[in-house]
Parts: structure tokens; C-alpha cells; sequence
């Protein structure tokens, strides 16, 4: 059995037991969360519509933080000695998902 899951705009496809990183959500270190479903398979069974969705969920462990690469950039425009040299790097949750049930 798996979902596809969405969360931080972004969707995963998840089955019990998996990690990932996904945006920062909200919520510290061992807390619980339940995450938005869009799409459950079951073998040959498929849930898709809300009505059949309504049921189901996904829950999920918050396990830790993580840091993705940084990112330099530079932006310059010449013959006017206007320079700015920028970074960036992205934080992320680590989450372990816990159980999909049907409902």
C-alpha cells in the first residue's frame, strides 16, 4: 500500500515506514503530524475522490531538521561597480511516516 501526499506544495508518493525530507513544518522534534492525502492504492484498489478519501490518512513523526546545499549567487551590473554576492540554504523537516490507514 501506498499515498501520495501533499505537503509544503510539493506531493511525495509514501509507504509505511518511509523518511523524507520535506519543508519546514511547524512542529519540533518527536511531535506528530497528519498530512494532507490526495491519492491511496491498496493492490488493485485506488482511491482518489474526496468523498473516498474521507476516511483515510497518513500520519507521519517529525524526526529532525535538516539543511539542504548551499546556494551562491552573484548579481552585478557593469560599468556601474554595483556587485552583490547572495546565499541561501534551504532548512527542511525529516519525517518518518507512521501509518496509511483507509478508514
Amino acid at each position: 500500500m501506498y499515498a501520495v501526499i501533499q505537503t509544503g506544495g510539493k506531493q511525495y508518493r509514501v509507504a509505511q515506514g518511509d523518511r523524507l525530507d520535506v519543508e519546514r513544518l511547524g512542529a519540533s522534534g518527536e511531535d506528530d503530524v497528519a498530512l494532507r492525502l490526495l491519492l491511496l492504492v491498496d493492490g488493485a484498489t485506488v482511491l482518489a475522490t474526496p468523498d473516498e478519501l474521507s476516511g483515510a490518512s497518513v500520519n507521519a513523526r517529525v524526526v529532525g531538521d535538516a539543511k539542504g546545499p548551499k546556494i551562491k549567487g552573484f548579481t552585478y551590473k557593469p560599468k556601474s561597480n554595483q556587485r552583490r554576492r547572495w546565499g541561501h540554504r534551504q532548512h527542511y523537516s525529516t519525517i518518518e511516516i507512521t501509518a496509511i490507514s483507509r478508514g
